[in-house]
């Protein structure tokens, strides 16, 4: 008797409009140093897996890190086949909070 598989495509994730983004949302997102350090690393490559930016952490606690993330207007989120690709939505947010992201990113 054969096996059957059936592919479910995965979930697209919902990301805010520039229009929606709030300042307390973003700064929030970005005062957890994981939140913090998974952000400094997209701001140096176009975009990365989760598994690149999970730096060993349980995939449960990284999901919540990422969800903030795209909540806050910080990350885009995309599957390719089963895996998840991240980007820094970098021009949204400097159009929409000017500076803010540059200064940050800055910071030691």
């Amino acid at each position: 008797m054969e096996s059957l598989v059936i592919m479910v495509p995965m979930r697209a994730y919902k990301h805010p409009n520039p229009e929606d983004l709030i300042l307390e949302r973003v700064l929030y997102a970005l005062s957890d140093p994981v939140r913090l350090g998974i952000v400094r690393h997209l701001a140096g490559v176009a975009e990365a897996s989760c598994g690149e930016l999970d730096g060993g952490r349980p995939k449960s606690s990284m999901s919540h890190h990422f969800r903030v993330l795209r909540d806050a207007g910080l990350v885009h989120t995309r599957n390719v086949g089963t895996t998840h690709m991240n980007s820094l939505r970098s021009e949204m947010l400097d159009e929409r909070f000017p500076g803010l992201l540059e200064c940050i990113l800055r910071q030691t």
